[in-house]
């Protein structure tokens, strides 16, 4: 009891650490992403670092303090998905990047929610560009003589720097199929597939027979126990499966594989998605996409278009915005990304949805955050003007009900030398 004390007191005592206040932004124009739809003039009130009420006139409580957001835009903090903010800090150095496990038994079992850095100076420059959560996901580093098919176990996060950084842990696995996969699996994209079918199978008996496995019995297993044991979520279709393939024929195998086992499945990368965009949509898959994509790295990008988002959203298709290659250090490109898209056809409030809402329903944290509305978790970000401009900035930022600092080391090494 009395080391759990402690622990609370330093949480509360962590900068950062949620206030008990009531704020009040008024005058702002308000997209909230929400049922409550675009408010041209209204004020968001936030109390105990949780929405009170969003309106059009709503009156301001006694004692609340009052951002005043005039000639402002108001959205909900943007969710930067496929990302290792907090994993990684300085690329080449390995002791700062904890983004991938080299283990030969741990591979699924790899949970990237346990040993991230809420210190990081990543996190700050991201926040300076309305990102206030972010979904972690594991990466593949080595191993590529092996079979190691699984990345491991992606989360969801916070970017208010602050010991409980944590919202979700254990959101989704992470798969690598298409050329990745068949690397992997022996050089063959049908080996990648029959050595999936044989983990799933394992990872089923497993479930079934962890009596026998513990006291030696039962059949052999390709993977450790530790690995077995974090796929039986996946397995029984309560985890879903983050499968990043690109080509075309790619993601229909993909589709009719998770079909035929059962899996829930969100689609990463797909680059030629446009392409089976009607299937994607029947099976009720949401893609990961980036919207920079429109040169082929290999073969498999070779259908690699600007518009892949756009046409995407037209077929049916829940979409999710990513910020490239710059899973960290280049976060901060997320709303660039999201206003290219924009530019190739993806209507605006679809945008807007793709980097609230839509990956908050992805990885089941709809309920706490992605848009502004009563008792959602206060993630907020007053812009000076359109959000998706890149001349716009972030007048306020909070996360969970705390306003956040809007500065960053890159700023403050500008700030120290400029003046020499």
């Amino acid at each position: 009891m009395i080391a759990r004390l402690l622990a609370l007191l330093a949480i509360a005592a962590w900068p950062g650490a949620a206030a008990a206040e009531t704020v009040a932004i008024v005058g702002a124009r308000i997209l909230t992403g929400g049922p409550a739809g675009e408010i041209s003039a209204g004020t968001v009130i936030v109390r105990d670092g949780r929405i009170a009420a969003v309106g059009a006139e709503l009156a301001v409580p006694a004692g609340a303090r009052i951002v005043d957001a005039a000639g402002g835009v108001v959205t909900p903090g943007f969710v930067v998905a496929d990302s290792t903010l907090g994993a990684v800090e300085v690329s080449q150095v390995p002791a700062s990047a904890d983004r991938a496990s080299r283990s030969a038994d741990i591979s699924a079992a790899f949970d990237l929610s346990l040993g991230l850095n809420p210190d990081s100076i990543l996190l700050p420059v991201a926040r300076l560009a309305g990102i206030t959560r972010a979904v972690v996901t594991p990466r593949y580093e080595g191993g590529g003589d092996r079979l190691r098919l699984f990345a491991g176990q992606a989360a969801v996060i916070d970017l208010g720097q602050r010991p409980d950084m944590v919202t979700r842990p254990r959101v989704a696995m992470v798969l690598q199929m298409g050329e990745g996969g068949a690397e992997r699996a022996g050089g063959a994209r049908g080996a990648a597939f029959a050595a999936l079918r044989t983990i799933l199978e394992d990872v089923r008996h497993f479930a079934r027979h962890r009596g026998d496995y513990d006291r030696g019995g039962g059949r052999p297993q390709t993977l450790s126990r530790a690995d077995l044991e974090a796929l039986v979520p996946v397995a029984e279709g309560r985890m879903p499966l983050i499968v990043q393939a690109e080509r075309a024929s790619d993601i229909v195998e993909i589709l009719a594989f998770a079909r035929d086992q059962g899996l829930r499945v969100i689609l990463d990368g797909a680059s030629e998605g446009w392409r089976v965009a009607p299937a994607i949509a029947r099976a009720q898959v949401p893609v990961i996409v980036d919207p920079f994509a429109n040169l082929p790295h290999g073969f498999a990008e070779l259908g690699a278009r600007l518009d892949n988002a756009a046409r995407l959203h037209a077929a049916g298709v829940d979409i999710v915005l990513k910020a490239g290659s710059g899973a960290a250090h280049r976060a901060r490109e997320l709303r660039y990304g999201a206003g290219n898209a924009v530019a190739h056809g993806l209507p605006y409030a679809a945008a807007l949805a793709a980097v609230t809402i839509n990956p908050a329903r992805a990885f089941g944290v709809a309920d706490r955050i992605g848009s502004i509305e009563q008792g959602k978790e206060a993630d907020l970000v007053l812009w000076s003007g359109d959000p998706f401009e890149p001349l716009s900035q972030p007048r306020a930022v909070f996360v969970r009900g705390v306003e956040q600092p809007l500065t960053a080391r890159p700023l403050e090494l500008r700030d120290r030398y400029m003046a020499r």
